[in-house]
């Protein structure tokens, strides 16, 4: 049976095994071998990070031919419009081609742990927040439809993947489980 860790990915860190550039990587935080990520988050990115020691698990998990819806809470810069978010909903069109449909709701402002360093903050520019879901993974891609839309990615968490849940994790804490068949 397939082995999977559940990994809170704090801001900062690298989602590879290997150092780069002096920044922290997954080694720092998972002392598991033969652990592998399915799929990334960016470094400036946080939240759910799934590891596996199955390889057929680990492409399942990461071809967004198999669907796999990807849930995110996201700060932008401003109040974001109802055009924007139709926008998301629709596809946005960056230089990679058009964005698959996204969900994409405006929300309240989550109750998330404090992000180290926290984001920037500008007094005269109000911020808001959006749930997005997505069955892609395009290399920074929400931050990339964020900001053709208008809207620049302030912050970015992974709080789901599939039936797989950040639930109460804290940054840098993980889970092992098994996934099933």
């Amino acid at each position: 049976m397939a082995r999977l860790i559940l990994f809170n990915k704090p801001f900062g860190v690298l989602s590879q095994f290997t150092p780069e550039a002096g920044y922290p990587c997954l080694a720092d935080y998972i002392d598991q071998p033969g652990f592998y990520p399915a799929g990334r988050l960016d470094r400036d990115s946080e939240g759910l990070l799934l590891l596996t020691d199955d390889g057929k698990l680990q492409q399942r998990l990461s071809n967004p031919r198999y669907n796999k819806q990807k849930y995110y809470l996201v700060q932008v810069e401003r109040e974001i419009s109802d055009e924007a978010l139709k926008q998301l909903c629709e596809g946005v069109v960056l230089k990679d081609g058009r964005t698959r449909p996204a969900l994409a709701t405006r929300i309240e402002a989550p109750d998330l742990w404090p992000r180290l360093p926290p984001i920037r903050v500008r007094l005269t520019v109000p911020t808001s927040w959006l749930s997005l879901t997505l069955q892609e993974g395009r290399n920074r891609q929400i931050r990339r439809m964020t900001a053709a839309v208008g809207y620049p990615t302030l912050r970015l968490v992974r709080v789901r993947i599939a039936n797989w849940r950040l639930a109460d994790l804290q940054p840098g804490q993980s889970i092992s489980t098994t996934a099933p068949d």
